[in-house]
């Protein structure tokens, strides 16, 4: 009988040990609070990088359209420059014939 009093005196907690446990728990909580916390401007950062992704993705697909734009324009000048050539052409072609139907007579 002696035995069980000293069992049960063995097993509860001094003033030391709860100190302990309580300042573990408080540990364990700003731990928690610093890693929500963390993961809070993680979250943030990522937002922020998506943000900036997505701008610069806009900025690349407008630059693009306006790329496209400027080959169509650059294409119809060209067809334009041709076609002003092949009439030059024909013009000097003409003024040549007629200079040496005058040059016959």
């Amino acid at each position: 009988m002696i035995m069980v009093p000293a069992l049960t005196l063995g097993a509860c907690a001094t003033k030391g040990d709860l100190a302990k446990v309580q300042s573990d728990e408080m540990m364990t909580r700003e731990k928690a609070d610093q890693a929500s916390q963390d993961a809070q401007s993680a979250r943030a950062a990522a937002d922020a990088a998506a943000l900036k992704a997505d701008t610069a993705a806009a900025r690349a697909e407008d630059a693009l359209r306006k790329a496209e734009e400027r080959e169509k324009i650059a294409d119809e000048k060209a067809q334009l420059a041709d076609e002003k050539m092949k009439i030059a052409d024909q013009k000097a072609q003409r003024a040549d014939d007629t200079f040496r139907k005058s040059m016959r007579k």
